[in-house]
């Protein structure tokens, strides 16, 4: 272990003691705590309330709070302004307390709420913890939390250049994360694959840039982009949740979908990855990229921060590196915006000197960047230690899923690979977690990142809030995470109850439902009584959920006609179709973004046959009859490089639940559980 020695400050509290009622739970844990005597309960009648000489500001934190409490208890509560009372929330950016920072907050039940703060952002944060208490349950504590941060920034950074995420999901990430008092969203806009895994050929290799180039219009990925309308509102949308979007430009490495549109810019010494540097026209090139970004008097980064990239260059040519790193810390500075880049410099040591001043650092292995040199340098340092904090799912490195009980008890933003801080260094802005989406065309999807991300949102929000200030236990906070969802106008997990409380749905479709929507489907003599008859791929019945993630089961009986066009569906939602036949194999199977799956097996024309399907983070099985068809668990992709290696491929499902039918012929009795039945159990059910 090695040490960073600066001093330390501690800030004293203003009671003595915790009070009578116990600090409630919330996510990240609040800083201060002081109990009252007895509960707060919100109802129906309840107002939000805004001070009237800061309405601007409050109105936006306020209409989002209204909607999340419709949301959240059904609440539609009325926002005014004036004198809060008994019941009400009351919001207020007049607190004299300048030592909570932008991002503190008082928290303060008696008769009403009041969430007071400096800036928007900690007011914002009030209505998070808010939110929380609220979802574990109606009445809140009374008593005054002061609750801030112990470190600036506390982010996730996620490569969309190897797999595309798509708006909706970012969108949902910027709630989801604000929900937690996370205020950074880097997100790594281009990036390509690995050249051994694509014939070892370049042309072959993967790679995506994600958004709208006017400049040179090649350069926008043709299965994925977001226009720079959709970036610009989804920077306005983190805004308002009092999150920060980092768009990274990664270059001069990583940097293969710049060179397939301008080859002559690629490097003829070490690939089509990696720019040439001693080529004037690579400079100009991504000078362009960024400038038609960020100038103008409406730039499409609105914010204040740009990430440059500059990764994992080769080692050979780090004086020309360094160089390019300057110009382009610069240029970009030009235009108003601060910098931020990849630690490289103890890799690319040499003597061309590189800007320091104002320059924020993402230290992620020590070998690249020593923390301890790069602090000596004078750069400011996020905390992003590969070994501790990278996600590189199905990939069998890194992580799968984060190591949380060993974060929880031992990592803070001070800790950056080995190297410890002193808590409190001012150098040291923060931390954050990365998702690397480096094997392209796993089968890896949105909903299986999200199933990673979750469980390592939860305990790193806490350690990036709170530094060391774990009072509960790994066990204890592992148990009541799980009473904390993503927010209150989310399902990313495909959740169809509560806290994972035992779930059952039974359509048995033998008369008509007013829970069932039909558009030219029919009831019909069915397995038992009777069934849901469709005559093709307009022909279908919308169910009351959307979809159901891991662990699910889905039990149906099933009739097809003889004459079913190829790609008919069973089952189909925004994020995933059941289909009868799997387009060109005639087999059932389902699809996914962008991946058709089969189970190899064809479901018997004219004849009823039972149909099980189970699913978890690890996979989808198939039962017919009662018996194990196929398990879609342990299927590997074998590449053509000289190692022939070997990667997992991922074949989970989402069940859609949105629309059963677009085929044509029966289906009967359908059975939804939120865990996975036995054996002995699905062999019951036939």
């Amino acid at each position: 272990m090695k040490y960073d020695i600066a001093k330390q400050v501690v800030v004293p509290g203003k009671f003595s003691d915790a009070g009578v009622n116990p600090q409630p739970f919330v996510i990240p844990a609040l800083r201060e705590w002081h109990g009252g005597k007895g509960d707060f309960s919100l109802t129906a009648t309840s107002r939000i309330v805004l001070n009237t000489s800061n309405g601007k500001q409050l109105q936006r934190a306020a209409n989002i709070l209204k909607q999340e409490l419709k949301d959240q208890l059904g609440f539609n509560l009325l926002i005014v302004k004036g004198k809060a009372k008994k019941g009400d929330i009351f919001l207020t950016l007049s607190v004299t307390d300048k030592s909570i920072g932008e991002e503190g907050y008082y928290f303060n039940t008696e008769e009403y709420v009041t969430i007071s703060a400096v800036k928007y952002q900690g007011l914002f944060w009030g209505t998070r913890t808010l939110l929380q208490l609220l979802e574990q349950k109606n009445s809140i504590p009374k008593g005054v939390a002061r609750d801030y941060p112990a470190f600036k920034v506390r982010g996730f950074v996620l490569d969309v250049g190897r797999k595309f995420f798509s708006l909706q999901f970012l969108r949902d990430y910027v709630k989801f994360m604000s929900y937690y008092k996370l205020n950074d969203f880097q997100i790594h806009l281009n990036d390509n694959g690995f050249k051994k895994y694509f014939n070892d050929n370049w042309a072959d290799t993967y790679s995506a840039f994600r958004l709208e180039n006017t400049t040179y219009p090649g350069l926008t990925a043709k299965d994925g982009s977001y226009t720079k309308k959709e970036f610009m509102a989804l920077q306005q949308l983190a805004d308002n949740y009092a999150v920060r979007i980092i768009p990274e430009i990664d270059a001069p490495a990583h940097a293969l979908a710049f060179t397939k549109v301008v080859p002559e810019i690629g490097s003829k010494a070490y690939g089509m990855d990696h720019l040439d540097l001693h080529n004037p026209l690579s400079y100009t090139v991504m000078e362009n990229v960024f400038k038609e970004y960020i100038s103008g008097s409406t730039p499409v980064f609105t914010g204040k921060a740009v990430h440059i990239g500059t990764d994992e260059y080769a080692k050979k040519d780090a004086e020309v590196f360094r160089a390019f790193t300057d110009r382009m810390i610069k240029y970009v500075e030009g235009f108003g915006k601060d910098v931020r880049l990849w630690g490289a410099l103890t890799h690319a040591k040499g003597t061309t000197p590189v800007k320091v001043e104002n320059v924020v650092m993402n230290t992620w292995y020590n070998g690249y960047a020593n923390p301890v040199e790069m602090k000596k340098l004078g750069y400011k340092q996020i905390s992003t230690p590969d070994g501790w904090l990278y996600i590189v799912p199905a990939a069998g490195y890194y992580y799968d899923y984060l190591n949380i009980k060993n974060l929880y008890n031992k990592w803070t933003p001070s800790m950056i690979g080995n190297v410890q801080f002193t808590p409190g260094d001012p150098t040291i802005l923060g931390g954050s977690f990365a998702v690397w989406n480096d094997i392209v065309g796993n089968g890896i999807t949105e909903k299986d990142v999200h199933d990673r991300v979750f469980p390592a949102m939860q305990v790193l929000a806490q350690k990036m809030w709170g530094g060391n200030n774990t009072t509960l236990t790994f066990d204890d906070f592992n148990v009541l995470s799980k009473k904390i969802g993503e927010g209150p106008s989310l399902n990313i997990s495909g959740k169809l109850s509560k806290n994972d409380a035992p779930f059952t749905a039974r359509f048995n479709f033998d008369k008509k439902d007013k829970q069932i929507k039909t558009t030219v489907a029919t009831y019909t003599e069915g397995y038992l009584k009777n069934a849901l008859s469709f005559s093709g791929k307009d022909s279908y019945a919308r169910l009351p959920y959307t979809e159901i993630g891991y662990n699910y089961t889905v039990s149906f009986w099933v009739n097809p006609a003889s004459n079913n066009s190829d790609g008919a569906v069973l089952f189909k939602s925004p994020n995933a179709t059941v289909k009868l036949k799997q387009t060109g194999t005639g087999k059932l199977g389902f699809s996914r973004e962008g991946y058709d799956i089969d189970f190899g097996y064809a479901l018997p024309e004219n004849s009823w046959t039972h149909v099980v399907i189970t699913g978890t983070n690890k996979g989808t099985s198939l039962y017919v009859n009662g018996k194990l068809e196929k398990r879609l668990y342990d299927n590997w992709i074998t590449f053509t490089d000289k190692d022939k290696t070997k990667v997992r491929k991922s074949e989970t499902l989402f069940f859609p639940l949105q629309t059963v039918g677009g085929f044509k012929g029966k289906l009967d009795e359908l059975q939804v559980w939120n865990k996975v039945l036995s054996d002995e159990e699905i062999l019951a059910l036939k």
